[in-house]
């Protein structure tokens, strides 16, 4: 079992991450995929903006980062993964997860999800659905909500908030 002092630690890798979306006016979400030694694998923030991709989410690209780092890892060592099963890792990200990006989740079999704010409209990690816990599936996934919960809704106020404001 890992402390919440690490889930703090590991929910500001993902506050940093967050905030360089500020820079492409991306709504400022940011995740990280640990692996089981906690060394990240995989970081990435909204980019739906940048990209002009409507599944460049924090978690995706996260996501595809730490297989893409599994595969480079296996090919390194003579081995061979399949890089899609990211089965030991966690994955911590400011915002709960969507129904797109919580399906994702399940599908790269990520046992354990940390994150920071509710998202009360579109969430599926209990507040709207719950997708990482749907006993129908074939894969559970452990969630740790409201790790730095005030700090992460702050940061998205903020940026709704100067939004509303340049209309």
């Amino acid at each position: 079992m890992v402390s919440a002092g690490k889930h703090d630690t590991w929910m500001g890798l993902a506050l940093a991450e967050a905030r360089r979306a500020l820079a492409t006016e991306d709504v400022p979400i940011g995740a990280v995929v640990l692996g089981p030694d906690g060394a990240v694998l995989g970081s990435g923030r909204n980019q739906r903006e940048e990209l002009g991709d409507p599944t460049a989410h924090a978690e995706v690209v996260a996501i595809r980062q730490a297989a893409e780092q599994l595969r480079e890892v296996a090919a390194r060592s003579g081995g061979k993964a399949d890089g899609w099963r990211l089965s030991d890792c966690t994955l911590v990200v400011t915002l709960e997860p969507c129904a797109m990006c919580a399906g994702a989740i399940v599908l790269a079999r990520i046992p354990r999800v940390v994150f920071g704010a509710w998202d009360e409209k579109a969430g599926a990690a209990g507040s709207v659905f719950d997708v990482l816990r749907e006993r129908r599936l074939n894969h559970w996934v452990e969630v740790y909500p409201g790790v730095r919960e005030a700090e992460c809704a702050e940061l998205l106020r903020d940026f709704f908030a100067g939004h509303r404001s340049r209309l």
